[in-house]
């Protein structure tokens, strides 16, 4: 129950002698230096450290505030006026930054130093159980307190810094492209302004002269190349709002306004140019030279010649109140060509009902060297592109107008336009669909122009082959059945081999020695022997030499003299000679029918040729009904070709 027992010095010099009393003296007063010491260095620790905290803990609260002005400065403004305010308002800002950061580095350093004499150490936080904090633990947290602030302090300095400057380099690309658009827009508004003034002095399409609406498309399509750079100039002035918008950067009301009226202004100018060179190439098409208004001329009343969404011609018989594909004169014509069908052999048939048709069509005056200049003129290239109804009648226009200047004759024109595109659509576009190959328009024209046949041949055989002058099955067989289009419309394509066109290739690549493909000249040779397929197309030019033939003898059938046209010779009986009229339809003398071989003659005959005729009868005389029988006719001949059974193709 005692109290605590107090120690002095006094009592402990009581207890002990002399000489411990002065050894436990001098002890005392050490320990007390050592205590006012620790107690001066204490002291002088806090002091420092305190002046330290303070300022630290101002600057994380000044850089802290700095930062928050520095966020609201975006997001700018897209004008130019405003962001050079801000940019002058960054200006001051940075500069109130920089004039802070001497101090900041002097707190830092300072922090820096006094960390470098009170190091401290990782330690583990005192426990809650624990009262009194030691002075070693005292001091260490207060080094470790100072230590965060600086680096926060650092931290928050960097930071701001680095967007200062970020933030400038924003402000000046923006500026920049700010700038540019206020260029582009302004000169794109100059632009606009002239191009509306040579809108407003356009003239109305109804105005303008058909002769002049030439002109007229060119100059417009000449002012449509003049603004194409404008169309990038848009495009680079909505490009750079886009990226002004990425950014964060959106254009003011009144630049936002100039860029939808630019836009606006540009789209609508576009439009009525764009029409503008509709309307005028659509009135150069109805009333221009290529245009089918001009063929309303080709028919007469109660006729009207109309046309169909797709462009095709077709006819109204206001009186019958019918409507029909056909022209009125190639109904005609088409009647006409039924007075043919008493012909027996078909080739004849076919080629004497295209004889009518070519002269219809006036196309026996066209040579082929005229329509490959006209074929040129219009770029018909390549072969297998499609052709409208429009282009066919521009190429025939100028075919019949360079025909008339060449030939120095009149042509109606109009009718033989809107008769020739009737046959061409009839023969390639029954369906009336309003499109053709450009090789059918050429096919078409090139087998009824006046031209030799080898000429013919050969220039469809170029429109086929490749650049080597060489053409394979596939291409042979394009040809063949372009060509056998003709004999069908005429209703005549069965005694052609029909639509199978795979017996004409195989035998004309007889002919091709083994290879791939055929020359010229090997198809020259094959189509000399008249094969099957095409024979009407040589039936067709001997036709037309036998024309204004007159032969100075007599027929054994009618009595005709002189024969007109075919002459047929019989090479079985002496004198023996037939009109073209009599023998093709069948007509015999007297009941006897003819008695074949006959020789067939469609030029004047010679006297070397009447020598020959007559030996080759008088062999004939001897001669078996088995001989004769090894050579029979076919039956769309009327008499034998040099083409051997060993080439026939059916």
């Amino acid at each position: 129950g005692a109290g605590p027992l107090r120690v002095t010095p006094q009592a402990l010099s009581s207890a002990a002698g002399p000489q411990a009393h002065l050894e436990m003296n001098l002890c005392w007063n050490e320990i007390k230096k050592k205590s006012h010491s620790l107690r001066a260095r204490l002291e002088a620790f806090s002091d420092h450290s305190g002046k330290l905290q303070v300022p630290l803990q101002e600057i994380i609260d000044w850089l802290g505030q700095k930062d928050e002005e520095l966020s609201a400065q975006l997001p700018l403004r897209g004008d130019v006026l405003l962001v050079q305010q801000e940019k002058e308002t960054h200006a001051a800002f940075m500069e109130e930054v920089k004039s802070r950061g001497p101090y900041i580095y002097s707190v830092l350093e300072s922090a820096q130093a006094f960390l470098s004499q009170h190091p401290f150490e990782e330690l583990e936080e005192p426990t809650s159980e624990s009262k009194d904090v030691s002075p070693r633990h005292r001091i260490q947290n207060i080094s470790r307190f100072v230590w965060k602030q600086a680096n926060v302090t650092s931290e928050l300095w960097e930071k701001l810094t680095a967007r200062c400057v970020d933030q400038h380099r924003h402000i000046e690309r923006t500026l920049e492209q700010l700038l540019e658009i206020k260029g582009a827009m302004e000169e794109l508004s100059t632009t606009l302004d002239q191009a509306e003034s040579v809108r407003e002095t356009w003239e109305p399409i109804g105005d303008l002269f058909i002769d002049s609406l030439p002109e007229h498309i060119q100059s417009t399509k000449l002012f449509k190349e003049e603004l194409s750079p404008m169309k990038d100039g848009v495009k680079v002035v909505n490009d750079l709002a886009h990226q002004l918008a990425i950014s964060d950067v959106h254009l003011s009301m009144e630049n936002s306004r100039i860029l939808e009226q630019i836009n606006m202004r540009w789209k609508q100018l576009q439009a009525s140019i764009n029409e503008r060179l509709k309307q005028l190439q659509d009135a150069h098409r109805d009333f221009g030279p290529g245009s089918q208004h001009f063929l309303s001329s080709s028919v007469q009343v109660p006729w009207e010649r109309a046309i169909s969404p797709n462009k095709v011609p077709y006819y109204i018989n206001h009186q019958a109140q019918t409507t029909c594909w056909d022209h009125p004169k190639m109904t005609e014509l088409y009647q006409t060509l039924a007075d043919l069908n008493n012909i027996k052999f078909s080739a004849y048939r076919t080629a004497m009902k295209l004889r009518r048709v070519q002269k219809a069509l006036r196309l026996d005056m066209v040579t082929l060297a005229t329509a490959l200049e006209i074929f040129n003129e219009h770029d018909l290239q390549p072969s297998d592109r499609g052709m409208d109804v429009a282009e066919i009648i521009h190429c025939l226009t100028a075919l019949y107008e360079r025909l008339e200047e060449e030939r120095g004759i009149l042509v109606n024109v109009p009718l033989c336009v809107d008769m020739s595109l009737n046959w061409l659509l009839n023969v390639f576009d029954s369906g009336r669909s309003g499109k053709m190959r450009v090789l059918s328009f050429k096919t078409g024209i090139a087998c009824l122009c006046g031209t030799d046949i080898k000429e013919k041949f050969q220039y469809l055989f170029s429109q086929v082959a490749n650049a080597g002058g060489l053409c394979d099955q596939r291409h042979l067989g394009i040809l063949l059945h372009e060509a056998i289009q003709v004999p069908r419309q005429l209703g005549e394509v069965a005694a052609f081999g029909g639509s199978n066109v795979e017996p004409s290739i195989r035998s004309c690549f007889r002919f091709s020695n083994g290879k791939p493909a055929i020359e010229v000249s090997q198809f020259l040779e094959w189509a000399n022997l008249e094969p099957q397929s095409m024979v009407w197309l040589a039936v067709l030019h001997r036709v037309t030499m036998a024309e204004q033939v007159k032969h100075q003898t007599k027929c054994s059938v009618c009595r005709q003299c002189p024969i007109k046209g075919f002459r047929y010779r019989s090479l079985k009986q002496f004198n023996v000679d037939i009109c073209q009229t009599c023998f093709l339809t069948g007509r015999a003398s007297k009941g006897n029918k003819l008695h074949y071989p006959i020789m067939e003659y469609y030029t004047p005959t010679t006297s070397s040729e009447n020598m020959r005729d007559f030996a080759t009868t008088l062999k004939n005389k001897f001669r078996s009904k088995q001989y004769f029988s090894k050579h029979p006719q076919r039956g769309y001949l009327p008499v034998q070709s040099i083409l051997e059974a060993d080439f026939s193709e059916t």
